[in-house]
């Protein structure tokens, strides 16, 4: 979660909490540059490769901090109003808008409104780790939901990597 507050303050949340923002800089310094008070995004600090994938070991290493961005998947808040019970297709709108224009450090996360299945035969063709649906008209909910569905491309790396941990 990338959040911005009234009072200026940045903050870059893990799911544990952890807050990375002296790691990704450049991401700070694109979230302060948005022509708002206030701000919660939901998204994925990213390292992109020759080819512009994203690869999960290239954050990993953390050699690449300065490089990363924030693919932006959700705008949760904009200016202290509560945007979680708006409907998705709203919420991503608004966000697109928001971050309209070149932002180094800031991308906004495209979604198609096409067939899940051939989305997801796309998405593994190029390499990605997988594809995340989401239901039209559906709030925001953390963690996992009946109204979204992740399918992970069992050939990513990323996929197999956490397959092995699981294991470790």
């Amino acid at each position: 979660m990338a959040r911005r507050d009234a009072n200026g303050r940045m903050q870059l949340l893990t799911r544990k909490g952890n807050d990375f923002s002296r790691r990704f800089p450049r991401v700070v310094a694109a979230l302060t540059a948005l022509p708002v008070r206030s701000c919660l995004i939901d998204g994925e600090a990213i390292v992109c490769n020759e080819i512009w994938l994203a690869v999960f070991d290239l954050i990993r290493q953390y050699r690449h901090d300065a490089d990363a961005v924030l693919c932006a998947f959700d705008l949760l808040e904009l200016d202290g109003e509560d945007l979680r019970r708006t409907p998705i297709e709203t919420r991503k709108l608004t966000l697109k808008s928001l971050l309209r224009g070149k932002r180094p450090g800031l991308a906004f996360n495209e979604h198609f409104a096409a067939e899940g299945e051939m989305v997801y035969r796309q998405a593994c063709a190029l390499g990605c780790e997988g594809i995340v649906s989401k239901r039209l008209g559906s709030s925001y909910r953390s963690g996992g939901a009946d109204c979204w569905v992740k399918v992970k491309n069992p050939a990513a790396p990323a996929t197999k990597r956490e397959a092995e941990e699981e294991w470790a």
